[in-house]
C-alpha cells in the first residue's frame, strides 16, 4: 500500500457548490505544494464543477452529482453509480481525500471509494468508519469546536502531511489574459468611469434565508452614489434580473447592471477589479476572496463557518436566537438577522474598507493595461 506521502495520483472529493470548492483550493494547494509532481483530480458536483477551471492546482475534473445531494435529480437506477466507481478504478488513484461540511457524512463516497480499490481514504466521520476509511479523523464539530471551512479541510490534509504549511495557504482563483480582455470591453461599453471610486453589489443568494432586503439594497445603493459619490455596479444570474431591476427602479439614482452578462471567469475578474464587493454570503463572496477583494458580507446567521477567508471584511448582522439554524428558508419567517441590519450600517462599513485608496489604484492600473 502507497503512503500519504508517496500519493502521486490523488482524488479530492468536494460535491458541494461553488463557494465550498473555492474554500477547499487552500487545502488542495498544501497538497500541490508538499509534493509539487503529484497529480490532483477534483471530484465535485456540476455546480462545484463550474468553477474548477480557475482553480491553477488542479489537473483534472470528475463531473459527479451524488444521489446522496439534495439538488441531484431522481435516479432512476443505480447504474451512475457503477459507471463511476469503474472510472474511478480505471484512473488508479493512489489516494481519496473526502472534503466535507461537518453536516455531512462522507461514508457514501468513502464506499464508493472502497469499491474503485483506492488503497488510501481519508475523511472526517462521526461514526467508526472501519474498512471504509484507512485514515480516520474523528469529526470534532460541532460538539468540541466550530472552524472555518478553509481551516477544516486544511487540518484534515495536515493529519496526513505533516510535512506541509503550518497555516493554509490563501485561496487562489486563475484568470486568463483573455476573460479580463473581454471584461475591459463590458466595462467600457457599460461607461464606468475609471478615474472615479466605485464599488459591486451582489444582491442574490440562493437560499431565501440568506438575502437581504432589497428596499433595503436600494438604499444602500442610493447612499453610496448621492452621499458617497461612488459608482455601482450589480451583479446577479438570469434568474435574478427582476430583482435587480426593481432594486434598480427603488434606488432612485444611477446604477449600473451586468446582471446575466458575465461568465463566471468574467465575474472573477471583475472582483478582482472592483475596489470592494458588498454582497450576501453567497459564491461571490469566496470569489472574491479568492482574488484578494475586501467584503462586506451580509451574514446571515445560518452558518458560522463561510465568513470570507484572508481579506479585509465586514461581517454583518444582528444577533437573534435562532442563529446557526442552517436552513435555507428561514424557520421563524422574520429574517432579523438580515432584515435588522440598517442601511447606514452597510454604507458605513463600506466606507471603512474604501479608505485604503493604494488597492483601487493599482488594481484598475492592472487589468486595464495587462
Amino acid at each position: 500500500m502507497p503512503t500519504w506521502n508517496a500519493a502521486r495520483n490523488l482524488l479530492c472529493i468536494r460535491l458541494d457548490t461553488i463557494g465550498d470548492v473555492i474554500m477547499t483550493t487552500p487545502a488542495m494547494r498544501a497538497l500541490k505544494q508538499s509534493q509539487p509532481e503529484r497529480r490532483l483530480t477534483l471530484m465535485t458536483s456540476a455546480a462545484g464543477a463550474a468553477i474548477a477551471s480557475l482553480i491553477p492546482d488542479l489537473d483534472d475534473v470528475i463531473v459527479y452529482d451524488a444521489p446522496w445531494l439534495k439538488a441531484t435529480a431522481l435516479r432512476q437506477s443505480s447504474q451512475p453509480e457503477y459507471a463511476m466507481i469503474e472510472r474511478l478504478r480505471q484512473a488508479q488513484f493512489d489516494a481519496a481525500i473526502i472534503f466535507t461540511v461537518y453536516s455531512q457524512n462522507p461514508l457514501p463516497a468513502a464506499f464508493l471509494c472502497y469499491m474503485a480499490g483506492i488503497p488510501l481514504r481519508l475523511a472526517h466521520c462521526r461514526e467508526n468508519p472501519y474498512q471504509l476509511l484507512t485514515d480516520w479523523v474523528k469529526d470534532p464539530e460541532p460538539e468540541l469546536q466550530i472552524r472555518h471551512e478553509v481551516q477544516r479541510q486544511f487540518d484534515l490534509v495536515q493529519s496526513v502531511h505533516n510535512s506541509a504549511a503550518l497555516d493554509p495557504p490563501p485561496m487562489q482563483l486563475r484568470v486568463s489574459p483573455q476573460a479580463a480582455a473581454a471584461l475591459r470591453q463590458i466595462l467600457a461599453q457599460l461607461g464606468l468611469e475609471f478615474d472615479r471610486p466605485w464599488v459591486v453589489i451582489h444582491p442574490g443568494a440562493t437560499a431565501p434565508s440568506r438575502r437581504y432586503p432589497p428596499e433595503q439594497f436600494a438604499i444602500v445603493g442610493r447612499q453610496l452614489v448621492q452621499e458617497l459619490g461612488l459608482q455601482v455596479i450589480w451583479t446577479g444570474t438570469a434568474p435574478e434580473q427582476e430583482l435587480v431591476s426593481t432594486i434598480q427602479q427603488q434606488m432612485l439614482a444611477p446604477s449600473y447592471s451586468l446582471v446575466d452578462r458575465l461568465t463566471l471567469e468574467q465575474m472573477a475578474a471583475l472582483l478582482a477589479l472592483t475596489p470592494l464587493l458588498i454582497s450576501n454570503n453567497t459564491g461571490p463572496v469566496h470569489i472574491a476572496a479568492a482574488m484578494g477583494t475586501p467584503v462586506v458580507d451580509l451574514y446571515a446567521l445560518t452558518n458560522p463557518q463561510h465568513t470570507p477567508w484572508g481579506v479585509p471584511h465586514r461581517v454583518l448582522f444582528q444577533d437573534v436566537p435562532c442563529r446557526f439554524c442552517y436552513k435555507s428558508i428561514c424557520p421563524e419567517g422574520h429574517h432579523h438577522c438580515l432584515q435588522l441590519v440598517a442601511p447606514q450600517t452597510v454604507v458605513d462599513a463600506a466606507l471603512e474598507l474604501l479608505q485604503p485608496t493604494e488597492r483601487v489604484v493599482s488594481a484598475a492600473s492592472a487589468l486595464l493595461h495587462c
